[in-house]
């Protein structure tokens, strides 16, 4: 897999061994990226089940001033923290830890994220424990990105989250959620 935008444009990333991960795809992160160009730069970016990083390193690829990177295999982990020091760029930060955990431990320390990007195994019942939890550190006007299989449907409304946007590639679909605000 490489890196298909910005200052990393065309670097090559370490993969974890073995199947425990499925890479997001060249035509979905393009997809993605192209749809979060305005929120990438200077942006925020949680990236849970991150596998090896490829969404999160594109995403600091394109300028986003942070991402936190969360797996909770060693062997993820230790390809994201193979891939930031290959790019050497600033702004990565790596948990090995349960999504969940993580994320409600980065909104107990009061971390916010301008986008949210959620991708468990597409047969894991994780979507609709996770969407609340991710909204607890989603940022005022930020958005959280499901990718999820195209057949899968997942709920237009959870608490204050409501689906703005779904868009197919292939087999995948990404599923973008807004916060509602109140009046």
């Amino acid at each position: 897999m490489r890196i298909i935008g910005g200052s990393g444009k065309g670097r090559r990333l370490k993969s974890p061994p073995g199947d425990a991960t499925r890479p997001t795809g060249a035509r979905v992160r393009q997809t993605l990226f192209d749809i979060l160009s305005a929120a990438i730069p200077d942006g925020r970016f949680l990236d849970a089940f991150a596998g090896g990083g490829g969404v999160g390193l594109e995403a600091l690829s394109r300028g986003a001033r942070r991402v936190v990177f969360v797996d909770q295999s060693r062997a993820a982990v230790d390809a994201v923290r193979a891939n930031l020091e290959r790019m050497a760029l600033p702004g990565g930060e790596v948990l090995r830890q349960d999504a969940r955990a993580a994320m409600a431990a980065l909104r107990d320390r009061g971390e916010r994220f301008d986008v949210v990007y959620l991708d468990p195994p597409y047969d894991s019942d994780l979507y609709e424990p996770l969407l609340p939890l991710a909204e607890a550190v989603l940022a005022d006007g930020g958005v959280i990105v499901a990718e999820h299989f195209h057949k899968r449907a997942l709920p237009e409304t959870m608490g204050r989250l409501v689906s703005a946007r779904s868009v197919r590639v292939g087999d995948h679909r990404l599923t973008f959620y807004r916060r509602e605000e109140s009046d």
